[in-house]
């Protein structure tokens, strides 16, 4: 079995900072208000929460999807981020009742995601710096352009 290199992926911050990690979910670039969540568990719930709507998501636990996606642990009836930012990126999971997993979730659910990223960092510029803009991007490393496309929206 071969395993296929992930693709690269971008998330710049509105204040400039640029995060290098890998892509997930689908090819694309998304934008919104960067926000977090220290939640141990409940990835799913958090996802489909509607008060997450339109916000890039940056989960502080490490392993993201490591047991599964559940459609009976939706908080609503689709996904609400507009994308994710998460260290841990795992296809892999352990749940027995689990329906799928996360990557062919978020291919549905049409969400970008980026990962092999330092979550801690990322939170601490947000806490310090307050709310801002970001830019997720799978599908372009044109720094410039996307810094562009953080105000206006993606």
């Amino acid at each position: 079995m071969t395993t296929k290199e992930p693709k690269p992926a971008v998330l710049i911050l509105a204040n400039g900072s640029i995060y290098w990690g890998k892509a997930a979910g689908i090819t694309g670039t998304t934008t919104g208000e960067i926000c977090f969540n220290t939640g141990m568990t409940g990835y799913q719930e958090i996802f489909t929460d509607p008060s997450y709507f339109g916000q890039v998501m940056v989960t502080t636990n490490a392993h993201i999807g490591n047991y599964g996606i559940k459609k009976d642990d939706e908080e609503s009836g689709k996904v609400q981020i507009a994308g994710l930012v998460c260290k841990n990126f795992t296809n892999e999971f352990s749940r027995a009742m689990a329906d799928e997993d996360i990557q062919q979730y978020f291919e549905e659910q049409n969400i970008v995601c980026i990962h092999g990223v330092d979550t801690r960092e990322i939170v601490r510029e947000i806490r310090t710096l307050g709310a801002m803009n970001c830019i997720i991007s799978s599908d372009s490393d044109d720094i410039e352009q996307l810094k562009k496309a953080i105000g206006r929206g993606a």
